[in-house]
């Protein structure tokens, strides 16, 4: 049969084989044969039957691949001037359809259910189960920090009493030699006078 129209979930398909289609939500495991008895049309080329209203006997299969929501569909109202203003978001549930068949006369399908679909299908879930599952890394422990130095070692008693002698014997000597320097320095600062002006030898008075 070239294509057939079917109605499920309340809406109409029009279906041919392989076809992939999303309806609304169907009570089966991905993988499963279904199978929908509500044909309206079935058309082979010129050959064209309108049911009243089905088909008797044609019937569609296919396997059901996946079921899961979609994408979210924004719904917003707004009356002007009323401050009326409305935001919402739905996410619909449907099944993702692949069609493999399309009888008629009565005739049973030969379908099966599809190993791989099935085994696709538990894969994503056991994956979502273990990432749920999975325990929060724990943090790692801070690094222990640098241990001091180790104090330096001691000079041994006899090099700590030689040091205080040498160290006053330094302090005596100094100071002595700087008065001696400061001294020199200030003396001849000291001694030098400024230079008396000559007084002009006095004239004889002229007689």
């Amino acid at each position: 049969m070239n294509f057939a129209v079917i109605k499920t979930g309340g809406k109409q398909y029009k279906v041919v084989a392989n076809d992939v289609l999303k309806i609304e939500k169907l009570d089966a495991q991905p993988g499963d044969v279904v199978t929908f008895d509500q044909v309206l049309m079935v058309g082979n080329g010129d050959d064209i039957t309108v049911g009243a209203p089905l088909v008797a006997g044609a019937t569609v299969a296919g396997h059901l691949v996946d079921t899961k929501k979609q994408r979210t569909v924004l719904i917003i109202k707004k009356h002007r001037r009323q401050h009326f203003d409305r935001r919402n978001g739905h996410r619909q549930v449907l099944s993702t359809v692949r069609i493999g068949e399309i009888l008629i006369g009565g005739t049973k399908t030969s379908l099966v259910a599809d190993e791989r679909i099935k085994a696709k299908a538990a894969a994503m879930v056991s994956s979502t189960e273990t990432v749920a599952e999975a325990p929060v890394k724990a943090k790692k422990p801070a690094a222990p920090k640098q241990e001091a130095k180790a104090p330096r070692a001691e000079a041994p008693a006899e090099a700590k009493a030689e040091k205080p002698a040498k160290t006053a014997k330094a302090k005596a000597e100094k100071p002595a030699a700087e008065k001696t320097t400061k001294a020199k320095a200030e003396k001849p600062a000291a001694d030098k006078k400024p230079a008396a002006k000559k007084k002009p030898a006095a004239k004889a008075d002229k007689e």
